[in-house]
């Protein structure tokens, strides 16, 4: 079999014989055989066994025919390396041991060690560099999503102690996002010298922020973070999650080659906010999975109409798949995606 490059090729705006497709979260509890899995074993305890999170993160790919894998693994993962006590908990989230409220706490926190740390991501990245066929994706999460876990102690709805920090003490969340900064650069250029072929900075609450705010406290980081990292010779994915779309305008002068859509905005309009300089992803609503196949279809046919007008879209979801989602509807949908677009393409080059 020889190797599909649709994603990569889609990332840098080049021609397509098909939209690529892969689903955030597509490693996740709609699979009957992955809930087996965490039966035995909680997220973090397979994430520190490499040949388990890599055959965890080959069984989408295999099971479903996108044209990408992502990583197994969460992203609090890099912040234990920093002096950062956490655990998972089921039906809750992260939750910090001690979270992060003044400038002594953030003093505390120590650089990245990567390689003595993180040593088993490292080695599941390079065992799925020798197994897959389709590029690896790997990711971090961005400075405020990280933050935000780590100054509210938990996950939040309104972020109020992130805020709080924020507009109280700007010089100890500026440092902060500096620590931060340099732990998702370090991180994410390990990765890629171990094998990634992409990756993806998952912003996913940052979207609580209004414009001003974002450009003034977070904007920043985000920027050095892909300026830092522009040598890597691999496409570079900002997803600033849910109910980002009117943050889109503030992004022109990132150095990354794709951005994440959520799916309140359109491809065709978050083209239009994002000036039109990069690829595209998404992005369709996940709760759409839960109606009949033929109005998913309908959903995706009108999302890849959208994404093919120009060159550079991947399709996905506007957030991650969700525990409901069924397997069948995902495979039903990856070949759907596969097959439209491939004739929809066709078409518009015979036309041109």
């Amino acid at each position: 079999m020889t190797y599909n490059d649709q994603f990569i090729r889609a990332c840098r705006k080049q021609d397509i014989s098909h939209v690529p497709v892969w689903y955030m979260r597509q490693a996740g509890r709609y699979d009957p055989e992955y809930r087996k899995i965490k039966e035995k074993y909680s997220l973090l305890e397979i994430c520190s066994q490499p040949e388990l999170a890599a055959e965890v993160t080959l069984m989408p790919v295999r099971k479903l025919g996108v044209d990408a894998a992502i990583l197994y693994s969460d992203i609090m993962n890099p912040v234990a390396s920093i002096g950062v006590d956490f655990d998972i908990v089921k039906n809750i989230g992260p939750v910090i041991d001690q979270p992060i409220r003044t400038v002594a706490d953030v003093e505390k926190l120590r650089p990245i060690d990567v390689e003595g740390d993180l040593g088993h991501v490292l080695e599941t990245i390079r065992i799925l560099d020798k197994e897959l066929e389709v590029p690896l994706i790997t990711f971090a999460g961005a400075p405020f999503t990280i933050a935000s876990y780590l100054i509210e102690g938990r996950p939040s709805k309104n972020y109020l102690r992130t805020k709080e920090l924020m507009y109280s003490e700007p010089k100890v969340w500026f440092s902060l996002m500096d620590k931060l900064g340099d732990m998702v650069i370090a991180y994410l250029r390990a990765h890629v010298s171990n094998g990634g072929k992409a990756f993806q900075l998952f912003d996913s609450w940052v979207g609580a922020l209004s414009p001003q705010d974002f450009r003034t406290f977070v904007l920043p980081t985000i920027e050095r973070i892909f300026a830092e990292l522009a040598d890597l010779n691999v496409p570079k994915i900002y997803f600033p999650g849910v109910s980002s779309g009117e943050l889109l305008p503030t992004l022109t002068e990132l150095r990354a080659d794709v951005i994440g859509l959520d799916w309140r905005v359109s491809i065709s309009e978050g083209r239009r906010r994002l000036g039109g300089k990069y690829a595209v992803q998404g992005n369709l609503d996940p709760t759409v999975l839960t109606g009949p196949m033929p109005l998913i279809q309908q959903y995706a046919k009108e999302i890849i109409d959208q994404g093919i007008q120009e060159p550079g879209f991947v399709f996905n979801l506007g957030h991650g798949l969700f525990p409901e989602a069924s397997l069948e509807k995902l495979r039903e949908l990856t070949s759907y995606i596969h097959e439209y677009s491939a004739q929809a393409l066709k078409t518009a080059a015979q036309r041109a």
